[in-house]
């Protein structure tokens, strides 16, 4: 959080002969014009106004002794929601909020945004750089009884430095060449003999490349768009997979780049 300065705007608290506090006698003896006693008035009268807008702003707020300063930092803190209402199916769609920062590495130039679909239940959970993927992780969503899911979102840059700002998943490399080089960052290890299918699909004239493997139960759906390569993986173990296979199939085909 950054640090708010105050300026000194040349008071003192210092008493001085010019501010020493007035006695009763010179009250007594001091006439006060009827109009300057009228704008002492209407000034105090503006005074507290403002200092109870303050006031009430910041105690609203649970700070206090930080007033209106707070306000729009507020507004800043925590995660960007960016889940739909249910539809009839009882499915939600997330899509990757505009606003939501982001950089991995690539001058932090802006994330294009992607959507994928998720039963009611599945929510949005906390990002660790501890995490497989590290500071690539972009997202993360989990249902305790169902699996897990989360995208990793990392500059081409990072593979091939001719793919400049309109990459395609397929001049990165075949499918083989692609899950070979990123399935360890999914799964924590080597996929060879771990991948069981693998399919190539197209959306809007852009192919996604998706795979199958096992055990622990994983579908990864890998595409690339701009300056990024996109990897959507939907994890589970196997009485998760075993009860909600369909569903988290139907996951993983949802995730599209917008």
């Amino acid at each position: 959080m950054g640090t708010i300065g105050f300026a000194n705007f040349g008071f003192s608290l210092k008493p001085t002969k010019q501010n020493l506090p007035v006695t009763h006698s010179v009250v007594a003896a001091s006439k006060i014009d009827a109009d300057s006693e009228e704008n002492v008035r209407v000034l105090g009268r503006r005074s507290a106004i403002l200092s109870g807008v303050s006031l009430s702003s910041s105690t609203m707020l649970g700070f206090p002794k930080e007033g209106l300063a707070v306000v729009k930092q507020g507004l800043l803190a925590g995660r960007i929601p960016g889940l739909s209402e249910p539809n009839e199916q009882g499915w939600r769609t997330y899509r990757r909020p505009d606003e939501k920062s982001g950089g991995h590495g690539v001058g932090w130039s802006p994330i294009i945004p992607y959507v994928f679909s998720v039963p009611d239940g599945w929510e949005e959970t906390p990002v660790s750089i501890a995490d497989l993927g590290g500071t690539e992780i972009d997202l993360r969503f989990s249902n305790t009884s169902e699996g897990r899911l989360f995208v990793i979102v990392a500059p081409v840059l990072r593979f091939a430095d001719y793919l400049e700002d309109d990459a395609r998943i397929e001049r990165i490399g075949p499918p083989e060449k692609v899950i070979n080089a990123f399935g360890p960052e999914v799964i924590g290890e080597n996929v060879e003999g771990k991948v069981i299918n693998s399919e190539v699909k197209e959306y809007s004239g852009r192919k996604y490349y998706q795979f199958e493997l096992e055990p622990p139960h994983c579908l990864i759906t890998a595409t690339a768009a701009g300056n990024r390569l996109y990897l959507f993986s939907v994890l589970a173990n196997g009485l998760q997979w075993k009860r909600h296979n369909q569903d988290l199939k139907k996951i993983a085909d949802s995730f599209r780049v917008v």
